[in-house]
């Protein structure tokens, strides 16, 4: 059974039924926008406005800092990981839809209910931080709530944006920025409390033992070579494999061109790496892999069950997409690109040294095409795929 297509529908019947009964709080925008309106922390927002002033003020100048340093880094990463799927065979597209289900190379498969639990928090405090540091720059904040973009979840303020465009270059920009730079704190918070609270922790309850191929990227050695998926891996270079830390470890050191024979329950396989698509001088085999069997270790389940571990296990899960999520979308949202926080940023900067409007949005209009060609480009193996998995029965029917 699907169980995430199961939540899936649970969820958004039940949100379904309260749309139809509570339809006069909802505001529908362009027929697939709906907001639902609240008075929702609004009062802690000015509290913390007001209660530390000094220290909002100086954290706004890192994240200013913040915010245009990301906006480069992303911005030449999405320019070179476009280059690369350009001209580099079976280079990995840098941008992915992060949507339960989705398969991302060298990410595990995200659940529905960490993908809304992240999805939630993310849009939270980025918003949170955004109606922070407009009460900061005594911006009015008209009201907050949830809002669904289709089916993906969200959080927002409403800010009052006639009084933002009176405001300073530097308290816009300080507005701006926050949404970005609290994901990314957070994120590194997440971090580090994942590697030295809760991972120590599952490992300690939890086991993964014995090795399967639970995917191969299409063309790269290891799905050429003719191993399947479901295959056990047994062994690499003849160094045994007990579990996925064996695995990594076995390959660590993996440089382009370095032959690795891996031993399954099937077959055994000669295999030549090739380069890393992130990383020429790593060596890359485009096998993903997963433990056959999860479970509590064997004096944590004689003492507490199963249940308790496997929570646990499931929290560690939850830490790391929330990581994974706050850090994607925090640098996301940094692209010079239309609407986001980014673009905004972009244009209030160049608007700073060119005062002639005209020429700010041509500037404006033409980063923000590019971007979102170059973002069109790297989902494009994604839509492909949605076709195709769309199409599929219709063509079977066919054919």
């Amino acid at each position: 059974m699907n169980y995430d297509l199961l939540f899936a529908i649970i969820f958004y019947s039940i949100i379904l039924i309260l749309f139809l009964i509570y339809r006069k709080k909802f505001e529908v925008q362009g027929k697939i926008f709906v907001l639902y309106k609240t008075k929702l922390g609004l009062k802690l927002m000015d509290k913390l406005a007001k209660k530390y002033p000094r220290l909002l003020n100086f954290l706004s100048y890192i994240s200013i800092f913040t915010g245009f340093s990301g906006m480069a880094f992303i911005f030449y990463f999405l320019i070179k990981g476009t280059y690369n799927l350009l001209v580099i065979p079976n280079a990995v597209p840098l941008l992915a839809p992060v949507l339960p289900g989705v398969e991302i190379p060298g990410l595990p498969i995200l659940s529905f209910w960490h993908w809304i639990i992240a999805i939630l928090f993310v849009a939270t405090i980025h918003e949170f931080s955004h109606g922070v540091y407009a009460r900061l720059c005594d911006t009015k904040i008209k009201s907050s709530g949830f809002a669904f973009l289709g089916p993906i979840l969200a959080a927002f303020v409403e800010l009052d944006e006639k009084q933002i465009l009176k405001k300073t270059k530097k308290q816009q920009l300080a507005i701006l920025s926050a949404g970005p730079f609290s994901n990314i704190v957070a994120a590194f918070i997440i971090l580090i409390l994942t590697i030295f609270i809760i991972n120590p922790i599952a490992s300690a309850v939890v086991s993964q033992n014995g090795v399967q191929v639970n995917n191969l990227e299409k063309n790269f050695p290891a799905d050429l070579s003719g191993i399947t998926i479901g295959e056990e891996i047994l062994s690499i270079n003849n160094i045994s494999i007990q579990n996925p830390k064996n695995f990594s470890y076995a390959l660590k050191d993996l440089k382009p061109n370095d032959e690795v024979l891996i031993r399954t329950n099937i077959s055994s396989y000669n295999i030549k790496a090739t380069e890393n698509p992130n990383d020429k001088n790593k060596g890359y085999l485009g096998i993903i892999i997963s433990a056959i069997n999860v479970s509590a270790k064997e004096n944590i389940r004689n003492k507490y069950g199963n249940l308790i571990p496997m929570f646990i296990l499931w929290i560690s899960e939850l830490f790391f997409w929330l990581y994974a999520i706050n850090l994607g979308i925090g640098l996301f949202n940094l692209l010079p690109l239309g609407p986001v926080d980014g673009g905004r940023m972009f244009s209030t900067l160049i608007s700073y040294f060119i005062k002639n409007k005209k020429i700010v949005q041509k500037i404006f209009l033409i980063v923000t095409l590019f971007c979102l060609l170059l973002i069109f480009i790297n989902l494009l193996p994604y839509i492909i795929k949605l076709i195709y998995f769309i199409l599929k029965p219709i063509l079977l029917f066919l054919f």
